[in-house]
């Protein structure tokens, strides 16, 4: 009850939102962009109109611009990933649902994998949600991962203590995302959305650099080159509309000449997928712009 309290509280006063409010990831996302906004804020477009990331995963840079453009900022986020949009939607809608929902998962291995075969058909939009973030909170390295069938397969993670509700980062959350359109689609099924001034960014599956690492499985559908050229032809027809575009991927040849015509920096990030620490550490990755 205290919750439901303090996000009336906060999302039902009269008026415009608070100018600036700090919100973080909620969701640990293979690939997020955390640790790189720091090093992305100088490729920021300074002015633009709308902000959509059709690849929005953990929303690294979705809440870097929120808290930066404050009520100026207007989105639209979306992913294919179902499990991801509810959890985005629900703490958007019902976050004193889902803040409950959290309060009954404990970090205890037979609770997980009870979890993780749990039927997500027979739950509730605020289970289904609270779902997704305590598995994603406790499994191995924060992965999301599904196999063909489309079921999360990631073993228990064995941390001591993690934080599986973090409510006044949620709260926040909610408030941020009061103002944001969250679509469950394909990445082309924006382009109609879009016009001259818009800022879009992309974050797709990155290509993989060699045989070995190719890691995809957001869901049960693989990204693979075929879906690197769509994405290329997406882009030069969001540079055609006068958006501005910036493209994430991985530091690949092949990823490189499809984009001849846009600016390509190179920045370093950390890998931190593969499951031996000693092949972890820092790699390039490309980043793509048409301005």
């Amino acid at each position: 009850m205290q919750a439901r309290a303090r996000v009336r509280s906060r999302l039902s006063v009269a008026g415009p939102l608070p100018q600036k409010i700090s919100a973080a990831p909620f969701l640990k996302w293979a690939g997020g962009k955390s640790q790189l906004l720091k090093t992305f804020a100088p490729h920021f477009p300074q002015k633009f109109e709308r902000y959509f990331e059709p690849f929005v995963g953990g929303g690294a840079v979705f809440f870097a611009l929120a808290e930066r453009e404050g009520n100026n900022f207007h989105a639209t986020i979306s992913d294919c990933n179902e499990e991801l949009i509810n959890c985005y939607s629900t703490v958007r809608d019902r976050v004193e649902d889902l803040v409950e929902a959290l309060k009954k998962h404990r970090n205890d291995k037979h609770h997980f994998y009870r979890v993780r075969a749990c039927d997500v058909s027979r739950m509730t939009a605020a289970e289904r949600a609270a779902r997704l973030i305590y598995l994603n909170k406790t499994c191995f390295n924060g992965l999301y991962r599904v196999n063909r069938s489309g079921q999360f397969n990631v073993p228990f993670g064995k941390y001591k203590n993690p934080r599986i509700i973090d409510e006044t980062n949620l709260l926040n959350v909610s408030a941020v995302l009061q103002r944001t359109k969250i679509l469950c689609c394909s990445f082309e099924t924006i382009l109609s959305q879009t016009s001259a001034g818009d800022f879009v960014y992309l974050d797709p599956p990155y290509q993989p650099i060699s045989p070995t690492a190719n890691f995809t499985s957001y869901t049960s559908a693989s990204f693979g080159m075929p879906d690197q050229e769509r994405l290329a032809r997406f882009v030069n027809e969001l540079d055609k509309r006068g958006c501005y575009v910036m493209v994430s991927n991985s530091d690949n040849e092949s990823i490189e000449k499809l984009y001849p015509q846009f600016k390509i920096a190179r920045v370093t990030a950390t890998r931190a997928i593969n499951c031996k620490g000693n092949r972890r550490g820092r790699v390039n990755e490309l980043l793509i712009t048409n301005y």
